[in-house]
Formats: C-alpha cells, structure tokens, sequence
C-alpha cells in the first residue's frame, strides 16, 4: 500500500507576484488550458487531486518570477498565500515556503525571518538568478546566515535565463525549440545545477555549514555528474581552492533533493549510487505536472525493488518531516 505523500514543489501564484509578471508570459501562461486556474487557487480542487493520489501535505510555493520579484510584491505574496491556506477547507493540508525579491539580498533576508517568524512558512523556494546573477557572492551572506538562524531551508527553483543566458540556446530550429532547450527541456536544470556547484566553490558552504539546500528534479543533473565534478574540484588545474570539506561530503550533509517531475526509475538509480536516501524527497511539480503522474511512478518505485519499506517511507514523508519540522495531517483532514 502506498505511503501518505508529502511533496514540496507545489505551486500557486497569488494575485500580487500575477499581476508583476506581465503580459507576455501570463499569455505563455494562458496557453494552457486550465494552468492559470490552478495555480491562482489553494482549494478544493487542489485537494481533490491531492485526495486522487495520496498527497496528504502539499507544501506551496510561488511559481518561478522571470526577472526577480520586488520586496512589496513578495510580502503582498506571501501575506496572500498564508490567508489562502487559513481560508482552505482543510489548513493543516498545506504549508509554504517564502518567496523572496531575490535581487535584494538583505531585503530576501528580511522577508524570510518575517515569513517564518510571523506566517509559520518552513523555509523559502526562490528563483535560480536574478537577471542572470547566481547568489554566491559574498552579498548573500545576508541570506545564508538568516536561513541558518532560523534553521530552514533554501529550495532553488529553475527559472527562465535571461536574455544573455538564452543566446546560446538558439539554433537552427524554431524560437519554441530554443525556449524549451533554455528552461524546462535541458537549461535551467543545468543551470541549478551549476549554481550548487559555484556555492562550493565560493565557500558558502564554508561559511555556513549548517546550510540546507534543497533542488529538485532529481538533483537537477548534479548526480550523474558528481564524482567527476569531485575529481575536478581536487586536482585539475589546482582544483578550486582550499575548501574545509570535499564536495560529496557537502553533497552527504547540505543538499537534500526531491523527485520533481522526472517520472523515470533510471535517475533513481543513479541517485542512490552515490546520495543518502535520508537526503531524497517526494515531490511533483503540481500543476506543471499532475499529482496522478506522481503517485503512478510511486507505485512503479514500490514494484521495483529499489528501496525497502521502510526507505520507501523516508522519501514519501518521513524525510520532510524531519526536514521541515511538519506532521502529516490527521486523517480526519481527507
């Protein structure tokens, strides 16, 4: 019998960060029927297809911003998430994770400490970049040290590249093709991937040992490239610094990952040649991807063989329980 599930990658977005969005990519937006919908509501038709497939808890997030969110808008967005959960049929069936103005370091760092001080989110899902930039510059300190504080996690989500960044993902094929190279088809799954990797190199991790970052779909390329991404970072042309722990070692204690939209077994495999499985959690992707998805390559993970009962319960909830410091609603909440 399939485990109650927790998914951490769920997304909502409230009528303030809509609004900052513009029309262009509100009209990508509308080009799916019933997207829109979904992501503008936390109610029972969110719940209905939790219900549908096993997800107790639905941890919700802002959906990616495209050029970085200002500060009122992200405190107007997550004033509005919080009352969208009180307001649900069912509150104890959510939780949420802040979203930030990722371009302001000190202003992210102050919305954080607000959100999980006075809103009770367990911790911040933030875009990737801010028109380009990743965050391992000492400036984003400021952040680091406020997520250690409060002993949260940071969820680096992909987001769209920037105009600069998108340059080298046009080819001889349609601008469509290229915006699917550049985001959800390859691009900015690399692209979390590398911010991870400049983290370490810059010695975040150093400084703040404590850290907890999470990524999502299934390590965002870093799994099958991690031993050899080790042996680089040690001995080739000086490697990249004196750093007080190895990269697998901060791989071991600072980076959890989820299962977001990758619906195969085969980047599991991987995973568990070289993560520990305390360290992996169930997550979708809602409503970029569906719930239904999600529980039927649960059902081919139980069938598999990969991980014991008891493993098998660690990735559908126990891990983010311990995580995030939530508890699976009551079954009274179904």
């Amino acid at each position: 019998m399939t485990p109650p599930l927790i998914s951490l990658e769920e997304h909502y977005y409230s009528k303030a960060i809509f609004d900052s969005l513009g029309d262009r990519f509100q009209g990508t937006l509308h080009c799916v029927p019933g997207l829109v919908d979904q992501l503008i509501h936390v109610g029972d038709k969110r719940l209905t297809s939790m219900d549908n497939s096993n997800v107790s808890l639905q941890i919700v997030s802002h959906a990616f911003t495209p050029g970085g969110p200002s500060a009122v808008n992200c405190e107007k967005g997550n004033d509005e998430l919080a009352a969208a959960i009180a307001a649900s049929t069912y509150p104890s069936r959510f939780a949420a994770f802040a979203v930030l103005p990722v371009g302001d370091p000190v202003g992210a760092a102050l919305e954080l400490g607000r959100c999980v001080s006075e809103l009770g989110f367990v911790g911040a899902l933030i875009d990737n970049h801010a028109n380009g930039k990743h965050f391992d510059s000492a400036a984003y300190d400021h952040l680091w040290a406020k997520a250690c504080e409060l002993d949260v996690p940071i969820y680096l989500h992909p987001t769209l590249p920037s105009d600069r960044m998108a340059e080298s993902y046009h080819g001889d094929f349609p601008i469509p093709v290229a915006l699917s190279l550049g985001g959800p088809g390859w691009g900015w799954h690399g692209d979390v991937g590398l911010h991870v990797l400049k983290l370490f190199a810059a010695g975040v991790f150093d400084r703040f040992p404590k850290l907890k970052i999470i990524i999502g779909h299934m390590g965002e390329m870093l799994p099958f490239m991690l031993e050899r991404c080790h042996e680089m970072s040690t001995a080739f042309a000086g490697g990249w610094g004196p750093r007080q722990r190895p990269l697998p070692q901060v791989w071991d204690e600072n980076i959890w990952i989820t299962t977001s939209g990758v619906w195969g077994l085969a980047p599991l495999k991987c995973i568990l040649e070289n993560t520990r499985v305390e360290h992996i959690m169930y997550s979708v992707d809602y409503p970029f991807t569906s719930n239904e998805k999600g529980r039927k390559w649960f059902e081919q993970l139980e069938q598999s063989g990969l991980l014991t009962a008891e493993q098998l319960e660690m990735v559908a909830h126990g891990n983010a329980e311990k995580l995030l410091r939530v508890q699976l609603p009551s079954p009274e909440s179904k």
